[in-house]
């Protein structure tokens, strides 16, 4: 029989053609990426001889960003779970003041300080995850008490140890520390001295600084960024574990049935979102050298609103990290842009509504187009 002859193989008909242009379409970046062109777009035409875009201004707004790419991830992982955590901001104000009360007030070393509170704090993230899986309340309710709880010790714990609200001397505390810097200092200085020496980036003229840098070096809080993008990222995409998160938000009932641990799933991100927390307040004690009880104010709807920017729908099940990391780059790319256009700073609130509103339209737009329904 001649190969021409050979029967065709038939078409499944409950296979649907989806095309290269609706696979794009219905990727979570979509938004992030959409948002991150234009917001770019508009600083380069507005912005462009202000100092937005030397290496003093990339280095302001990039540091904006990582703080909020840094609780963003673990709200994307745990919000594609299915989950809420409220108390994020409170935990950002609590875990800073633990450490300033741990090795100031007590005298403790600085690493222990910062171990002890991790340790803490992961274990205040796995006390919400399992009030919400014992109890069945929805944890955006849960949350929101341990919101206010939290915020309630980070005020009573310094005004009956000091009588104040605000801890300092913890830059004083972390001379010679071992694991501080891994927090607070720099990396790739050497580069950039020899990019100030060869002219590429700007140099001090004056004073006891003269011919350094402007920038000397890259903060950990943006390598601690990147680093949390990358895990978060990789684990979600390319573990059975990142599957047991889909699934975990995506129908919990049916996700169990066919032998996901939700439960520990659930918890697990919960801790993770209170690392990634404890992560933001450690970076910010060591650059501050300074604790106050109204740090991490409002934290938890900003890294709520980079997130579903970045594309997680509210409902669970889907979402991406990478997409989360848009939204955060979005959020201190305009933070800091509306300066240098000078524009008033009020209006970061009316673009944080506008973005925020405009993103849910679209993810729900996609959720239709991914479920059919209309």
């Amino acid at each position: 029989m001649s190969q021409s002859a050979q029967p065709t193989p038939a078409t499944d008909e409950r296979i649907k053609d989806i095309s290269r242009l609706r696979q794009s379409l219905i990727r979570p970046e979509l938004g992030g990426i959409c948002g991150t062109v234009l917001v770019f777009t508009f600083f380069l035409l507005t912005a462009l001889d202000s100092g937005m875009f030397n290496s003093q201004g990339v280095l302001n707004w990039s540091t904006v960003s990582a703080q909020f790419m840094i609780i963003a991830v673990g709200a994307c992982l745990l919000m594609i779970a299915g989950e809420f955590d409220l108390s994020v901001g409170s935990m950002i104000g609590f875990a800073g003041m633990m450490i300033a009360i741990f090795s100031v007030t007590l005298g403790w070393p600085v690493w222990m300080a910062i171990l002890i509170t991790f340790t803490l704090c992961t274990a205040l993230g796995a006390l919400n995850g399992f009030i919400v899986i014992r109890t069945g309340l929805p944890s955006f309710i849960v949350t929101l008490a341990f919101l206010f709880i939290l915020r309630g010790f980070t005020i009573y714990f310094p005004q009956t140890l000091e009588r104040k609200t605000i801890i300092g001397g913890i830059s004083d505390a972390a001379q010679g520390d071992w694991l501080a810097p891994v927090f607070g200092g720099k990396i790739l200085g050497w580069l950039f001295q020899w990019l100030g020496e060869a002219g590429l980036i700007a140099t001090f003229e004056r004073g006891t600084r003269a011919g350094q840098p402007v920038v000397d070096g890259i903060p950990m809080l943006i390598v601690w960024a990147i680093a949390l993008v990358f895990f978060g990222h990789v684990l979600l995409t390319r573990t059975r574990f990142g599957n047991w998160i889909f699934a975990s938000g995506g129908d919990a009932e049916a996700a169990r049935n066919s032998g996901v641990p939700v439960n520990r799933v659930k918890i697990l991100m919960f801790m993770f979102t209170a690392f990634c927390a404890t992560v933001f307040a450690t970076c910010q004690v060591m650059e501050f050298g300074s604790a106050g009880a109204d740090r991490g104010l409002l934290k938890e709807f900003e890294a709520i609103i980079a997130v579903v920017i970045g594309g997680a729908l509210l409902t669970g099940g889907y979402g991406s990290v990478i997409g989360a990391a848009l939204g955060a780059l979005i959020f201190g790319v305009v933070q800091q842009g509306l300066f240098f256009a000078g524009v008033e700073s009020s209006l970061f609130r009316v673009f944080l509504g506008v973005i925020l509103l405009g993103a849910v339209i679209l993810n729900t737009y996609i959720r239709r187009m991914i479920t059919g329904e209309r």
